[in-house]
């Protein structure tokens, strides 16, 4: 008697439920249809996810709708569009790596391209790859003038742009000067990053002459592109943190500089070591105003204040406009894409260590 009414009320609870395979399966149908589909237009594989994903979205719903109810479907309707719109928002950063790994890997493993640069390597060594023959030159150069240009463009940005948000949160009292410095830190924040390339080129013009090219020059014009993500990240997380531990700080007499930096800041450096790492990865793939501020070298230059200096993206954007080999153009995009790929890592290792610095000077919170 027990049993049949434990049985009675299982099913009683279950009635009107889809069972936990019955998604699974009409995501399997939706599979099917989607590959038929995309199989009449021409197989490939976007086509295939978004018409599976169409698919299985409009037949869950309907199933769904036909044993739960119209509530029960409107909820998982909503469900899969924000899981659909997850996975449209992946799929392009999926694919750039994917293609990158792919085209760039081979590059990468090719003797000589992280130890080497272009110093003197012509469209005669590329058309020898015709025959059988190596790929010579690499990005050495390239990848020392990226991570020196970067540096000192963080090394401007970072204190001047830390400074400005502790004055906006912590001194400021929404007076016209901090209305100033906020209007404008918007207006830079969108100006064309060629506009900082040419400001910056007049600024070293008027100072040491027209024609000025070099890796600090092209540091002072990232810089203006960094500033304003610096500051507005660093005021974001400035504002997050709460009053309270200001308050607590003031009632044990703790003067307010010492309390911004032993209480505002470690609270908040997590966030500012990420708008940090974020403003870094918005300048150091940028083109344009690095050939106009630092030219572009084919030779190692170690010195950031004379000569030309090359970057990664400057040799990405030369390799692929003007191949070293207008008749053999493969050499130079196994250097583009293997270039493109040495660039990707790089950001994802500030990124990381970005985190490690934030995470050794984050406040303890355990007793």
């Amino acid at each position: 008697m027990a049993n049949a009414t434990l049985t009675r009320t299982k099913s009683s609870l279950t009635r009107g439920q889809l069972p936990p395979y019955a998604l699974w399966l009409v995501l399997v149908g939706a599979a099917v249809l989607g590959a038929a589909l995309s199989a009449l237009i021409g197989f490939n594989p976007v086509g295939f996810v978004i018409f599976t994903a169409i698919f299985f979205v409009i037949a869950a719903t309907i199933v769904t709708r036909v044993v739960e109810g119209g509530r029960k479907a409107n909820n998982k309707f909503i469900t899969f569009l924000v899981y659909g719109a997850f996975i449209i928002a992946v799929l392009p950063l999926i694919s750039v790596v994917w293609i990158v790994l792919q085209k760039g890997v081979p590059g990468l493993l090719d003797p000589g391209f992280l130890n080497t640069s272009m110093n003197g390597v012509t469209g005669v060594e590329d058309n020898a790859t015709a025959t059988g023959g190596p790929v010579l030159g690499g990005a050495y150069h390239a990848i020392i003038g990226t991570l020196l240009i970067t540096l000192w463009a963080t090394i401007i940005s970072v204190p001047i742009g830390l400074l400005t948000a502790i004055y906006l949160v912590e001194y400021s009292k929404g007076g016209p000067l901090a209305r100033a410095i906020t209007f404008f830190v918007d207006v830079m924040t969108g100006i064309p990053s060629i506009v900082a390339g040419l400001f910056s080129v007049a600024l070293f013009g008027v100072i040491f002459g027209p024609g000025t090219k070099t890796g600090f020059v092209a540091a002072v014009a990232l810089s203006v592109l960094m500033i304003p993500v610096v500051v507005r990240s660093s005021e974001e997380m400035l504002k997050i943190v709460p009053n309270e531990l200001r308050e607590a700080s003031y009632a044990l007499g703790v003067r307010k500089w010492r309390t911004i930096t032993k209480v505002v800041i470690p609270t908040a450096i997590s966030g500012i070591a990420s708008g940090v790492a974020l403003a870094i990865a918005r300048v150091i793939g940028e083109t344009a105003p690095i050939l106009v501020t630092a030219g572009f070298a084919t030779s190692i230059n170690f010195n950031a204040f004379a000569g030309w200096m090359a970057s990664l993206p400057t040799f990405i954007y030369t390799q692929i406009l003007n191949p070293t080999s207008p008749n053999t153009i493969g050499p130079s995009d196994q250097r583009a894409w293997a270039a493109a790929l040495v660039l990707i890592i790089i950001v994802m290792l500030l990124n990381l260590i970005a985190r490690l610095i934030a995470r050794i000077f984050a406040p303890k919170t355990g007793r």
